[in-house]
């Protein structure tokens, strides 16, 4: 598909969006780009092609006939648009990351932006309240652990860092200097694997277990990676079975969709709230979930689960 074609639909699928009314074929020819003005003939032909192509991939275009108005009206209804909450793996949300900041750049969302602003100047109401290009159309993507952008660039940057690391078996804090090789992700935990210069060896680090700031140390390109190194095979202690548990959260009536998707028990608690019991392993990253929601949800149990919540609300407000 070209990318003129590619713009032509996306601003479409925008415009009958972004509209509180059906609008008819002319107004959508002079608010989406793309479209032959002076064509008659030309234009229907095109905007029966995309029509089709968008309902093929499953995007349902509403046909609306107002007894008053000679033209039929179209329209996207949200509800039957919009995805329900998806929630990604930390490897998935990665790749989803790094194809959203390539989308932030593209030129699409000057396009897309015109065709708002072309529905106003014709006088067409837009439904900015639900944030078109910032909610159904934007992918946000949380890798959960706040360690991980400084992480990352200094393993592109092939740099040195410094970091404050609370070790499993004994709890105590210690400041660790690493020449980071990779980041990489097993069972639901992110990794930082490298040379450690304290210890003088090869070592991983949870990412978790990273306290405050990840600070660079030396120049960029400093690094070296050893040849034949395999990142993943050094994390694979972590495949180790971990114990499933399940956690008690409270949230409001007709909210938090997601979590209410995924629990194993739904049931009233009275006073305009439900109690969901939903399994984890993990209670950081249950904490980086649940925090999304607000006010709507509360943890009640596990205590460890809970205190990660708290953490992060803390961290927040910090």
């Amino acid at each position: 598909m070209s990318r003129r074609k590619t713009e032509r639909l996306l601003n479409l699928v925008i415009c009958l969006l972004a509209t509180r009314r059906p609008l008819s074929a002319e107004h959508i020819r002079q608010a989406v780009p793309g479209y032959d003005a002076d064509n008659d003939e030309a234009f229907q032909r095109m905007f029966e092609r995309d029509k089709n192509e968008l309902r093929e991939i499953g995007i349902p275009i509403e046909v609306h006939k107002d007894p008053w108005e000679e033209d039929p009206g179209y329209r996207i209804v949200r509800s039957a648009y919009e995805l329900p909450e998806i929630t990604l793996e930390p490897d998935e949300a990665a790749v989803v990351g790094l194809a959203a900041q390539v989308w932030q750049r593209a030129s699409l969302a000057e396009a897309a932006s015109g065709a708002l602003l072309k529905l106003r100047a014709g006088g067409v109401q837009t439904d900015e309240a639900h944030g078109v290009l910032g909610g159904a159309l934007e992918l946000r993507v949380d890798t959960q652990d706040p360690s991980f952008p400084a992480l990352w660039e200094a393993v592109r940057d092939r740099r040195a860092v410094r970091f404050a690391y609370r070790a499993a078996a004994s709890q105590n804090v210690l400041t660790r200097t690493v020449e980071p090789w990779g980041v990489v992700s097993r069972r639901g935990r992110w990794y930082m694997v490298g040379h450690d210069r304290d210890r003088d060896a090869p070592r991983v680090f949870r990412l978790s277990r990273i306290s405050g700031t990840v600070t660079t140390v030396g120049r960029p390109g400093a690094v070296v990676v050893p040849e034949g190194v395999d990142i993943k095979s050094m994390v694979g202690f972590s495949d180790a079975a971990v114990r499933e548990r399940t956690a008690l959260i409270r949230v409001r009536e007709d909210t938090c969709q997601g979590l209410r998707q995924v629990a194993k028990a739904v049931r009233p608690a009275g006073d305009g709230w439900d109690e969901l019991d939903v399994d984890f392993t993990d209670p950081g990253r249950l904490a980086g979930w649940i925090v999304g929601f607000a006010a709507d949800a509360e943890v009640v149990g596990p205590p460890d689960a809970r205190d990660a919540v708290i953490c992060r609300l803390k961290g927040a407000l910090a």
